[in-house]
């Protein structure tokens, strides 16, 4: 005689089903911190690479920096570099080794400006050099979530000026050679999430 077939009871289904449970919520929190750690690196990655970037574009900008003056949209002469917490955007420059691969008409000096905005950084460049009337600036979005953007200059003396050029000896209204460059530009940004970052640019020379 055949024993008859035994199943599993209601008490031990309940057990093995509340098992599961809470081996598929313990399975899902890992997985869940997993991605969510995923996440915050990648976005820390994204964030690093935007900060060296915006460094690495002042790093190049300043360290070509060339003794050109220009004539601003008004004819007036505007110094070669200029700056400051006096000056319109914080950093404004006249560079060399602007690539031309099309080979364009235009010449390979380029004016540059640095401009902080609603919490952004804002790379600015002219198409040509003396404007001599309205020339709108292109942009591009260097970074965001920036608190602060200030420079300082190192003269001749080895002394730093906030702003450049700096002022003739006694008299804060008139201003030194427009052609003379500064030996070096610190550059310093507050981050909102990094704090702040200093970074110090000798000019060629």
């Amino acid at each position: 005689m055949n024993a008859p077939a035994r199943g599993f009871t209601l008490l031990e289904l309940l057990v093995a089903l509340a098992v599961f449970a809470i081996m598929a919520i313990a399975a899902y929190s890992g997985l869940r911190n997993v991605l969510f750690t995923r996440a915050a690196v990648e976005e820390q990655s994204r964030r690093l690479a935007a900060v060296q970037m915006a460094v690495y574009r002042l790093e190049q900008d300043v360290e070509q920096t060339l003794p050109r003056g220009i004539r601003d949209e008004y004819g007036d002469p505007q110094p070669a570099l200029l700056g400051g917490a006096l000056a319109s955007d914080a950093l404004t420059l006249t560079r060399a080794g602007w690539d031309n691969p099309l080979g364009q008409p235009r010449a390979t000096l380029q004016r540059v400006a640095y401009r902080l905005r609603e919490g952004r950084l804002w790379r600015l460049y002219w198409p040509v050099l003396d404007r001599g009337g309205l020339v709108e600036p292109r942009e591009t979005l260097l970074l965001d979530r920036v608190r602060k953007f200030k420079v300082r200059f190192l003269d001749a003396d080895d002394i730093w000026q906030n702003d450049w050029p700096p002022p003739a000896a006694g008299d804060e209204t008139k201003r030194r050679d427009s052609a003379a460059l500064p030996r070096a530009v610190e550059v310093n940004l507050t981050l909102e999430d990094w704090g702040e970052i200093t970074r110090l640019f000798p000019l060629a020379g």
